[in-house]
């Protein structure tokens, strides 16, 4: 079977160094929030380029705690697409805010900045630009909104580690960015992990005391906390493959090119990189057709498992209906619920592997 993602690969790739890391967590004596830890947000600000990053338990808890400790909640709003994984929203929720969604761009599929303007109030206090696919919002628009309207900024890097924007990496131009380490992703630990990158020191101090029940010295809780803590195993996991994250980012480059190269001239809309400003690292490879459910029935049919995202836009989910506030047209996130297609993109995928997807399709176009 050939599916979109395959963590395990990851792990079997970097096993040696993977297990003598989780040796040295169990034979030591911190277990949560331990130097693992503390060397992981460490050497993530260093990569990232920023001043702090903060450990949390997975990428919904970092959107929700930065929120927090940028103290929006109860009443205010919070601007973020609907085409994006549930966890964005939901994480808004959590912190008491109410989303307000709008489009994505026709070419790259992120938020399109043309829409901010009409559902921005007096009660909007934040934006999440989440860089989608691998690749970064418009930034540059973006930020520029959000600095004439007292907005803040926050990056959702979930899907995008290592990227770049304008040279800057991704999670270094908002008062926060967050990023979720699950499995699947660029930089993937072996369960769940989050973390929270921000040049503000204080606003790091923040997010650390909401993380453990709002301590700043033990056991006194000097603002309402939660448990959000990061376990000292994944962090070390996490560790070993940061190292390596250029490298696989590289890798996923060179398969998204084999692909594009192999499948320009087919029925599908292949990817379009913003090339001028936008450094993609290629999460996920998504193409459209609108024959996207005979396309995904012949490949299965093959042993080759796409994946899809996203099916239902969020602002149609059943849980969803009448919470959310939307802008006036959502005629291209609908339009792509419809028809994207992720392809098994990963960086231990084989150009083999990748050949028989191209097969796979070429083959289903001599059928429609």
């Amino acid at each position: 079977m050939i599916a979109y993602a395959n963590p395990s690969a990851q792990f079997k790739a970097h096993q040696a160094e993977i297990g003598t890391a989780v040796a040295r967590v169990l034979q030591g004596n911190h277990y949560i929030l331990g130097p693992e830890v503390e060397a992981l947000e460490k050497e993530f600000a260093d990569f990232i380029g920023i001043r702090d990053a903060v450990g949390v338990a997975n990428g919904t808890d970092a959107l929700e705690l930065a929120l927090r400790g940028l103290q929006i909640g109860q009443g205010d709003e919070v601007i973020t697409v609907s085409h994006t994984a549930v966890a964005t929203v939901a994480a808004i929720e959590a912190a008491g805010a109410v989303p307000v969604l709008v489009d994505v761009d026709p070419r790259f599929y992120t938020l399109n900045p043309s829409q901010l303007t009409s559902v921005i109030t007096d009660k909007t206090k934040a934006v999440i630009a989440v860089h989608l696919y691998g690749q970064a919002a418009d930034l540059g628009a973006i930020a520029s909104l959000c600095q004439q309207n007292g907005i803040e900024l926050i990056e959702d890097v979930s899907q995008a580690h290592g990227a770049r924007w304008n040279g800057q990496r991704l999670g270094s131009i908002g008062r926060a960015a967050c990023f979720s380490c699950y499995p699947t992703k660029n930089l993937g630990a072996i369960g769940d992990a989050g973390l929270v990158a921000t040049n503000d020191i204080e606003l790091g101090k923040r997010i650390r005391m909401i993380r453990e029940y709002g301590w700043e010295e033990r056991q006194i809780s000097s603002v309402v906390g939660r448990n959000s803590r990061l376990d000292e195993l994944q962090a070390a996991i996490l560790r070993i493959k940061l190292r390596y994250l250029d490298g696989n980012n590289q890798k996923r480059r060179e398969l998204a090119n084999y692909y594009s190269e192999q499948l320009k001239s087919t029925f599908l809309s292949l990817p379009q990189e913003n090339s001028g400003q936008s450094e993609h690292v290629f999460h996920l490879y998504v193409v459209r057709t609108n024959h996207r459910d005979g396309l995904l029935k012949h490949l299965k049919g093959k042993g080759i498992h796409p994946g899809i995202h996203y099916p239902v836009p969020i602002h149609l989910q059943p849980a969803y209906s009448g919470r959310v506030r939307c802008s006036d047209s959502m005629d291209i996130t609908e339009d792509l619920s419809k028809t994207v297609l992720s392809l098994p993109l990963y960086p231990e995928l084989e150009l083999s592997q990748a050949s028989k997807v191209v097969k796979a399709i070429k083959e289903y176009e001599q059928l429609i």
